[in-house]
């Protein structure tokens, strides 16, 4: 695979990294900035929604961009968010840090894959996307878990110092490597607002944000599920999480292979295995074993739905798929906002943590619907 396509993987393991590690840090930031835990919170969710309301912004706003110029100024945003969020001395400056930090997120992930599929030729598409997004994939594993334990024993402000530093890194990695792309011409924010009035494009977005997000429903409250209903102890529950994150990256890369067979095939599978899996965990969570082996499959296929969902989207708006593209991304985290929300309504209500994995099955089988919609029974692009 070109070196290209790695240095987008390092920009995906910093903006992983970033947003997933507010949860881990969540107790330390509220302490020192003397908020509470639903206003830390926040954090959380403004990152979420800052994705989704910065994807369209910053995709169309620098249409005109050279492709390389564009990617290294988003991971220059990517810098200051971090770092002002390292630096904030107060709780509306750490907002607004995180905000600027999630507004490159859905332009980056949306136009570095477009960027990554010209690096390679056609058949080999979704694994490229696969090696991108496994940069995503590794900061489960490595960069959340390492930056947590990094603010727990220091400072939650070196865990953000430090990925802001490897924001810069990137930029620097992604300056030297990239060649320039020429700008999209003119006349292409119209062309690429022209797709959306393509039942397809709008298909494949509910497609990801029920099919991915009815994980969320689940693994939002993974922590609490596997300390009360499965009985783990703090290091047994860090082993689960850890084999998860090794599902999620195995998934990524294998389904990255599958998806340029049959895209529609893979899309299938992953979907319906999510749905199953959900399901037997409802009945699984209260055993070790059998929560360890769900977990794990389950990250697998979390993860293997990504490269054919990026590929469906951007096939479905073929000839301007920078903003479908980085749309998809928007719509992972409306599925991750609104599968968390529902899971705490759930709870607030007493509902049991198997129903949270019962309802996350029924969501994830909306999305395949949705793609079965797309594709046809058979497989085929309608």
């Amino acid at each position: 695979m070109p070196i290209e396509l790695y240095a987008l993987a390092l920009g995906t393991f910093a903006v992983g990294t970033t947003e997933f590690i507010m949860m881990g840090l969540l107790p330390n930031v509220s302490a020192d900035l003397s908020v509470s835990i639903p206003s830390a919170g926040l954090l959380v969710t403004g990152y979420a929604l800052g994705v989704v309301v910065g994807a369209p912004i910053m995709t169309l706003g620098t249409a005109r961009l050279d492709r390389k110029t564009l990617l290294v100024g988003l991971m220059s945003l990517f810098f200051i968010g971090n770092l002002m969020s390292a630096l904030a001395p107060s709780y509306m400056v750490m907002l607004a840090g995180r905000i600027i930090s999630s507004f490159m997120h859905g332009a980056f992930f949306g136009v570095g894959s477009v960027v990554g599929t010209h690096l390679v030729p056609k058949e080999r598409r979704a694994r490229a996307i696969a090696l991108i997004f496994s940069g995503l994939a590794l900061s489960n594993i490595i960069g959340v878990p390492l930056g947590t334990v990094i603010g727990q024993y220091t400072s939650w402000r070196v865990s953000f110092g430090l990925i802001s530093l490897l924001g810069l890194i990137t930029g620097a990695f992604l300056f030297f490597a990239l060649k320039s792309q020429a700008p999209d011409p003119v006349g292409a924010i119209s062309k690429e607002l022209s797709v959306l009035k393509r039942s397809g494009v709008w298909l494949a977005l509910a497609t990801t944000t029920f099919g991915f997000g009815g994980v969320f429903v689940v693994w939002t409250y993974i922590a609490p599920i596997l300390r009360e209903a499965t009985g783990l102890s703090p290091d047994a529950m860090t082993a689960v999480l850890f084999v998860y994150g090794v599902g999620l990256t195995l998934g990524n890369h294998v389904m990255g292979r599958m998806s340029d067979k049959s895209l529609s095939l893979s899309l299938y599978g992953t979907l319906g295995a999510l749905v199953a899996l959900m399901a037997i965990f409802a009945f699984a969570m209260a055993n070790f074993w059998a929560t360890s082996i769900t977990i794990f499959l389950l990250g697998f296929a979390a993860f293997g739905t990504i490269p054919p969902l990026q590929i469906g989207i951007m096939k479905a708006a073929e000839g301007a798929p920078n903003l479908a593209s980085a749309l998809n991304i928007a719509a992972f985290n409306l599925g991750n906002a609104g599968g968390a929300w529902i899971g705490s309504r759930l709870i607030d209500h007493q509902f049991s943590y198997p129903s949270l994995a019962l309802t996350g099955a029924l969501i994830s089988s909306s999305g395949l619907i949705f793609a079965f919609t797309i594709y046809g029974v058979r497989g085929k692009k309608k």
